[in-house]
């Protein structure tokens, strides 16, 4: 079982857009023609997602000519490129099919009232390169020590000359001359 597993682990893409049914986003798919690649996109609404894992998939419908055209995707497919949120929908249900007998406006679902759009993205799977990247910041960090011991006593008097070149300290050599005056 546990090589299933990590199989479709390396299949899951790292990052995967956060996606709500009712919601209308434009799917940008990879399309190859013989020889050639290119981006097609769908724009549509969300009307249903299910299944986990690497089978996850999203249905997204719209009116293309007065026809109703709805598309699935696989969510961690290689075909899909990238996934755009256009319009934040307000939906009750979990599966929209009702809205294949709808014409129109009545097709589309209502606006979630102070949505903003953004691209939110849900992380999968962190990247196993970073532990082996952790060794050698750390031995970087450990040169580094050896050199800031001489830096520091250089830096502390020139903080000090610093400070009495700020505009506070005449502020107090004022107060001071008050004092002596009384």
């Amino acid at each position: 079982m546990d090589i299933i597993k990590s199989i479709e682990h390396e299949q899951m893409k790292n990052k995967i857009p956060a996606l709500k049914v009712g919601d209308t986003v434009k799917v940008h798919q990879r399309i190859k023609e013989g020889n050639r690649e290119r981006i097609q996109v769908f724009e549509g609404i969300i009307i249903k997602k299910q299944g986990g894992g690497v089978n996850a998939t999203f249905t997204v419908r719209r009116v293309a000519y007065g026809v109703g055209v709805e598309k699935t995707f696989l969510i961690h497919s290689p075909m899909v490129e990238k996934v755009e949120l256009v319009r934040v929908g307000k939906a009750r249900r979990a599966k929209l099919f009702y809205l294949r007998d709808r014409l129109g406006k009545s097709a589309k679902t209502k606006e979630a009232i102070g949505a903003r759009i953004e691209d939110k993205e849900i992380t999968i799977k962190e990247d196993l390169v970073e532990a082996p990247a952790e060794e050698v910041v750390s031995e970087e960090v450990a040169a580094v020590e050896t050199v800031e011991t001489p830096v520091e006593e250089v830096a502390a008097p020139v903080e000090e000359t610093v400070v009495e070149e700020a505009p506070a300290t005449e502020e107090v050599k004022a107060e001071e001359t008050t004092t002596d005056a009384e």
